[in-house]
């Protein structure tokens, strides 16, 4: 239209749509493209992953996936809903010792005579699963009617009451040795120390254990991605920001946040589970109140409300301990346990401990939240 009108300034060029061409005539891929091809090339590593790593690795990465199935569930219930919980230790040590009882066939682990069903693993585990949700739902009416700092101290009386079950409970749990853990069979395939020689690579327990967890985790990812962005997540998050208003709009509150407690126990339950095929012995000292703390630990560093901040801190909290103790003859003011100074572990929840002050200080949407910028479009002009 310039070109007709005397002495008028030719119209600016306007840039290019970000995935539209480019001026060498190339056009530019899509971000959805970029983020599932990136999604595949991460896939496909994970899976070659038994391939090339060595025990310790395979072990370390099979305790962040466990981890991360049971941060999902509690971020379910405190980022999603707002209900804090500090028994979600109690239900992890549910589903573990649910397994070994299901699962084992009785025997004894020192002095005690320990008690089991002896039924298939794979319906053993199911059934724990089932028994940790089931165990939510008799704590679920009180879950329902409380809420912040009142459902968060009447969920820590479960670790008090769990540590004394798990440490009397001798003919179910072992005692303070723990039990034995009866490996995991499914589809013919026992999840055991026994070598399976596949493409030239032995594979024992830890790499055959890999491929169940990862498609546990992938799971129970999808699954609670979907609650989070259908109906039910915009329930969850209207109870969260203000109850009273959720009420008066018909969202059944007390239900929402019982069903919601019952699959967080579940999700705990199968990271037990999980933990229990890993370790290979259940030992009560590790279901206390410091598992649990860890729990919030990640899904604050990771962020709150979010699959994958729950996945990221379940990882750093999970890792970080394993990572100092295995190079901690080359960092400083870190020694290896009973040598003096300071241990790994507690060196580790000193710095999970300054993540969440930083987290919290700094970014308070979590390790999630962080995403590279992206450059500034220039804004079209009207002709």
């Amino acid at each position: 239209m310039s070109d007709l009108i005397p002495g008028a300034a030719p119209a600016p060029a306007t840039a290019p749509a970000a995935s539209g061409p480019t001026p060498t005539g190339l056009r530019r891929p899509r971000p959805g493209r970029v983020r599932y091809a990136l999604w595949a090339a991460a896939g496909l590593v994970l899976l070659a992953l038994p391939f090339y790593l060595d025990r310790f690795w395979l072990q370390a990465g099979l305790f962040a996936i466990a981890a991360g199935i049971g941060a999902i569930g509690l971020n379910l219930l405190t980022g999603a809903t707002g209900q804090l919980s500090m028994g979600h230790a109690f239900f992890l040590a549910v589903g573990a010792y649910g397994y070994c009882a299901l699962a084992g066939g009785g025997g004894r682990s020192g002095s005690h005579e320990l008690v089991g069903l002896g039924l298939p693993s794979w319906l053993a585990a199911l059934l724990a699963v089932a028994l940790a949700g089931a165990a939510g739902g008799l704590f679920s009416p009180i879950a329902g009617r409380l809420r912040g700092a009142y459902l968060g101290i009447a969920t820590l009386a479960l670790i008090f009451i769990g540590q004394h079950v798990l440490f009397n409970a001798t003919s179910l749990t072992g005692g303070f040795n723990g039990r034995a853990v009866e490996p995991l069979s499914l589809l013919g395939i026992t999840f055991d120390d026994t070598e399976t020689v596949i493409a030239a690579v032995p594979f024992q327990s830890a790499e055959k254990l890999w491929y169940v967890a990862l498609a546990a985790l992938v799971a129970c990812a999808l699954f609670a991605r979907g609650i989070l962005r259908g109906r039910p997540g915009r329930a969850l998050n209207a109870i969260r920001d203000h109850n009273i208003a959720a009420g008066v709009m018909g969202v059944p509150v007390a239900r929402y946040r019982a069903a919601v407690f019952v699959l967080s126990s579940m999700y705990a339950g199968l990271a037990g589970v999980l933990l229990a095929l890993v370790f290979q012995r259940t030992v009560p000292d590790y279901f206390g109140m410091v598992l649990s703390l860890e729990y919030l630990a990640m899904i604050v560093i990771g962020g709150l409300g979010t699959v994958a901040g729950a996945v990221i801190g379940a990882a750093f909290v999970s890792l970080l301990p394993q990572l100092l103790t295995r190079y901690s003859d080359a960092l400083p003011l870190v020694s290896a346990p009973g040598t003096g100074g300071v241990a790994p572990g507690e060196a580790s929840r000193y710095l999970y401990g300054a993540a969440v002050v930083a987290v919290v200080l700094f970014l308070p949407g979590g390790l999630a939240r962080i995403r590279p910028s992206r450059p500034a479009r220039t804004p079209k002009e009207p002709v």
